[in-house]
């Protein structure tokens, strides 16, 4: 049986809107005789606002009717088609508010640390956008002189797995691309530049 919101308050609505006994209403709000009785006493559930079972298709009308009819009946739930919660697409990550604040720290150690990493990947692994890290590299984020670089796996932000694949993938992606431009296609090997990662001052770790 599915469960039923908020007990108490239907319980309430039920007592003051229909005939039912304390037993059945009890029964259909999984709550002792007692406790109903205590409810239209005006003992328990004290400030409580009813909440009709009709209006959120728990119960129906008839359904009370039948049972209003015979005492010795038991409520029974609606059948209710309850969609499945979809499940969650690889959208941007979630973060709470109180770590919003640290992504340009973490934004910054990336750069500092892996610079193999594109804006892309920095930014499904953090749930940051390209323009707070292009900000932080170029040193023009609004609060670029108190950043200070930390490691998002400490601060919360992402996982050391994650991490760890996002690195492998890049590092896996430069050398492919320096294979495909290597000295015989008369290119230069390259390594990732540390441009951008030149934090001076207030971002010492």
């Amino acid at each position: 049986m599915a469960q039923l919101l908020m007990p108490k308050a239907t319980a309430v609505w039920l007592i003051e809107n229909t005939s039912l006994t304390f037993e059945q209403i009890a029964a259909f709000c999984n709550l002792h005789p007692l406790e109903v009785q205590g409810i239209a006493d005006g003992e328990v559930a004290i400030g409580i606002v009813g909440m009709d079972p009709t209006a959120n298709g728990q119960l129906t009308k008839e359904e009370i009717a039948r049972c209003e009819a015979d005492p010795s009946a038991r409520l029974q739930m609606a059948k209710q088609d309850i969609p499945m919660p979809s499940p969650r697409t690889k959208g941007p990550r979630y973060t709470p508010i109180s770590k919003r604040q640290d992504k340009p720290d973490a934004v910054a150690w990336l750069l500092r640390h892996h610079p193999e990493l594109s804006d892309a990947q920095i930014s499904k692994l953090i749930g940051t956008t390209k323009q707070t890290i292009a900000a932080v590299r170029d040193r023009t984020h609004w609060n670029s002189p108190n950043l200070r670089p930390r490691d998002p796996v400490l601060l919360g932000l992402c996982s050391q797995s994650d991490l760890n694949a996002a690195v492998i993938k890049a590092r896996k992606a430069a050398e492919k691309a320096g294979a495909t431009r290597g000295p015989e296609n008369g290119g230069e090997e390259t390594r990732p530049q540390a441009s951008g990662l030149e934090f001076g001052g207030a971002l010492q770790e």
